[in-house]
């Protein structure tokens, strides 16, 4: 089923996810959606937060472009995209690497706005999958920034608080403008 798709100001975009600790039907159902939904909207990514739900929960789906990384590596073994994505992947923990990587990025959460962002250009996530088994997965690219992207959700955190002050700056109407519009929306 496709939900729709929690827009920026609504608060749920800044709640830290809780903890996925039990896997419900419930949780094997809403992860079931976002992929659909996340597919839907042509995104790479898809967090609970931006379905309304404030749990550890995202989606990630790059395997339309194999040549998007480098290497990828699940648990030491080398493995292709094709083989893991679509992924949902719950309480996640990211170790950084050293260099860093600008490019544009986009949210689901805010149409149309795109902006150059800065990150970590190869990632160490460990994460659980909805059957309990724990993956290392060592990357770069596109990969590696979707993956960053999505976990920064599960914090309460959006790409835009890691935009440069100047562009923050330069975007303050159009972000003003999207929280009246949000709130206009839910009265």
């Amino acid at each position: 089923m496709i939900r729709p798709i929690v827009l920026y100001g609504d608060p749920v975009l800044r709640k830290k996810g809780a903890r996925v600790d039990t896997v419900t039907p419930e949780i094997r159902q809403l992860a079931a959606d976002m992929i659909e939904t996340m597919h839907d909207a042509s995104g790479v990514g898809l967090a609970a937060q931006q379905v309304g739900q404030a749990i550890q929960m995202a989606v990630v789906d790059v395997s339309h472009d194999e040549e998007c990384v480098s290497y990828l590596r699940v648990n030491g073994e080398e493995m292709t995209l094709k083989d893991l994505c679509p992924l949902v992947y719950l309480n996640p923990e990211i170790e950084a690497g050293r260099e860093t990587d600008t490019d544009t990025e986009g949210c689901l959460s805010f149409p149309d706005l795109r902006a150059e962002i800065t990150r970590p250009a190869e990632i160490k996530a460990t994460v659980q999958t909805l059957d309990g088994d724990t993956l290392v997965i060592e990357t770069d690219g596109l990969f590696a920034r979707a993956l960053q992207h999505e976990t920064d959700h599960l914090q309460g955190k959006l790409f835009i608080d890691r935009m440069s002050r100047a562009r923050k700056l330069s975007l303050q109407r159009t972000l003003r403008e999207m929280q009246r519009e949000w709130a206009a929306a839910t009265r």
